[in-house]
């Protein structure tokens, strides 16, 4: 028998995010929710329950819309309202024995509908090629044995088992999670991992982006490891709601659309006009009624321009072929002209207006600041003094990391304790990629850029990094035949377990007045919506790992990164403005985030405002039609908010 499963899991009930949801995933607790679906954690479902719910929920795909077929598309190149127009004509020339005029109207209509279809067809084919993905597997606990399956073969209520590195293959309840974070910046705009956890319950209200105990379908786990069960699979994960948003959006006419639909009554009334005028006219100087009805007729026909679709259709044919060029693929070819009506472009911003590639920007070491030039995972750049637009900009110099102990100190920690690797896959400044975490990866690459290298041992101890202590350590043997220890955490908690700070290469004590000015220096970064690190030492004169604890250890820096703008950005919204277009973002990142970003890509100035996802729901139609005008900014948003803007 099958369980009452939790809405969102249900076909016949509301979606997880619809305000009418009762019990969505995120606020039952662990044991609520396998008590729900009816699995044993141990043992997870069998087979037989499996093919009941898998009749019930289908397959764990992504279903795409039917497809229309070809003859329907190439109809529809007639639909246009001067098109038929044109065919009423070269019926009516037919009728009236003008041969020529019919061969001549029709193959200039049926020349313009085979343009417009193989255009079409063209990139039609090239977006499904994009959308051609490799089908995932996942592990799956059945019948008390861990299975490797197809992806598309979970249903609601299996027990999944995940690690690092892992594509979640479906929406899932965290049940166990262990220094668990999650990259959801493909579904949430967000541009680090998100920390995980398994004991939380939630608000029914939570936004998708700050449930921190549920996992979505197509984003990737960067660390840790944790068991789950899968509470939504196909159209109805989170991806599977987006692309139903898609496959549903209402059509909209193109400007250029709308333009030729008004051409075309005009048309009609005019010809309409002119063949009750000639028919009045010539009746009333006492010509024979046929005669005259084929003299207003072919008078009405040649005042249609029958080259007029002909000419539009090339004109956007050629448009295509060089947007194509400019590796820009449009579905529809009257989309072509819409492109030169847009007054406003919204655009997200992790991937698109940023590199999705965590970088260091600045580091605090032994009381002095340090700017790292350089955007993404490429290990080119350097390192200046002073704050990115400090007071003393022209006092800045540029630095050599090896003759600065203090700064020297603090990339090593950051590269020493670490997981993540960074390889060069191609040539090119975008050639570098990061496995692992991309936080842990934007120090490897700091590290990079002073020309240092891994460590060639492991580390032979580590504490791996978890949400309650907020901090990861890693530990090596030293030459001298004890220890070293190296801890990079959050700053307040590292801060906290520090006796001493690093100054000028030599450990010195941690006065109370050292401890506010690195406190204030940890706000001051915070304010320019930076991700912070803290970084920190302990040497041990032994290899008792027992004995190792994040105490008593060595100030050695603050680090800020940031997922930078795409360096093209800044030009083409300075483009855009002198254009008369204006650029709004909308994401799913944190609104001090993108309110920094959006700041430093000038797509905020002024008065301009930002708007959260809650604001949102708070705001009827009409506010937001009053005040959409100011606001530059939607953060955290989900995909209905950016549907409704």
């Amino acid at each position: 028998m099958i369980p009452k499963l939790p809405s969102g899991l249900d076909p016949d009930r509301p979606g997880p995010n619809d305000s009418s949801t009762v019990d969505p995933p995120h606020t039952l607790s662990a044991n609520e929710i396998l008590e729900r679906l009816d699995v044993a954690l141990d043992q997870g479902l069998d087979e037989t329950a499996v093919a009941e719910r898998r009749t019930r929920f289908g397959f764990n795909e992504l279903q795409a819309a039917p497809s229309t077929p070809w003859w329907l598309k190439f109809l529809a190149q007639f639909r246009e309202l001067v098109v038929g127009i044109l065919i009423a004509a070269a019926v009516i020339s037919g009728l009236s024995g003008d041969w020529t005029d019919t061969f001549v109207i029709l193959a200039i209509v049926l020349l313009n509908a085979i343009i417009g279809f193989l255009q079409e067809d063209k990139a039609e084919r090239a977006l499904a090629a994009l959308q051609r993905l490799s089908s995932p597997m996942a592990k799956v606990i059945r019948g008390g044995a861990l299975q490797t399956v197809p992806a598309r073969d979970l249903v609601p209520g299996d027990r999944i088992e995940l690690e690092a590195g892992d594509n979640i293959p479906s929406d899932a309840r965290l049940i166990e999670a262990y220094g668990v974070r999650i990259q959801e910046a493909a579904l949430t705009g967000e541009s680090v991992p998100v920390e995980k956890r398994s004991d939380a319950v939630l608000p029914p209200n939570t936004s998708l982006g700050d449930r921190l105990n549920m996992v979505y379908m197509s984003t990737i786990l960067t660390a840790g490891k944790a068991r789950a069960v899968v509470t939504a699979t196909g159209m109805e994960t989170e991806l599977g709601r987006i692309a139903g948003l898609l496959q549903h959006e209402a059509h909209e006419s193109t400007p250029l659309q709308r333009r030729l639909a008004e051409l075309g009554r005009i048309l009609v009334f005019v010809c309409l006009a002119i063949v009750a005028v000639i028919f009045a006219l010539e009746l009333y100087r006492g010509r024979s009624a046929g005669d005259v009805f084929v003299r207003a007729i072919s008078l009405a026909v040649a005042a249609v321009p029958e080259g007029l679709p002909t000419v539009v259709t090339l004109a956007l044919a050629l448009g295509l072929q060089r947007m194509v060029a400019r590796n820009v693929l449009i579905r529809r070819l009257p989309s072509v002209e819409t492109l030169g009506s847009v007054t406003v472009i919204c655009s997200d911003k992790t991937g698109t207006l940023t590199r999705n590639e965590m970088t260091v920007r600045v580091i605090y070491a032994g009381g002095q600041w340090y700017r790292v030039t350089g955007t993404g995972y490429a290990p080119e750049g350097q390192f200046v003094t002073g704050l990115p637009g400090g007071e003393h900009a022209e006092a800045e110099k540029t630095i050599d990391p090896h003759t600065t102990p203090d700064l020297h100190r603090a990339l090593s920690i950051g590269l020493y304790c670490n997981s993540a690797r960074v390889t060069r896959k191609e040539e090119g400044e975008e050639a570098w990629q990061v496995i692992g975490d991309p936080t842990e990866g934007a120090l490897v690459v700091a590290a990079m850029k002073a020309r240092l290298e891994p460590a060639g041992e492991r580390p032979f101890f580590e504490l791996p990094f978890d949400s309650d202590r907020k901090a990861m350590s890693m530990a090596y043997r030293s030459t001298q035949g004890g220890a070293e220890m190296y801890t990079k955490g959050a700053p307040e908690v590292i801060l906290r377990s520090c006796a001493a700070e690093l100054r000028n290469g030599e450990s010195t004590p941690l006065s109370d007045t050292r401890r506010s000015e690195i406190a204030q220096a940890n706000t001051q970064l915070a304010a320019q919506a930076l991700r912070l690190l803290a970084l920190a030492c302990r040497s041990y004169s032994h290899t008792e790992s027992q004995q190792f604890a994040e105490s008593e250890m060595v100030f050695c820096g603050l680090v800020g990164m940031i997922d930078p703008p795409r360096d093209e950005v800044k030009v083409a919204v300075a483009r855009c403005r002198a254009a008369g277009i204006r650029p709004v973002m909308i994401t799913g990142d944190h609104p001090e985030t993108a309110a920094a970003i959006a700041r430093e890509l000038q797509l905020a100035t002024g008065d301009d405002r930002t708007l959260t996802g809650h604001d949102l729901d708070n705001l009827s139609d009409e506010d937001l039609a009053r005040d959409v005008e100011t606001i530059a900014v939607y953060a955290r948003v989900s995909p209905e908010h950016k549907l409704r803007v």
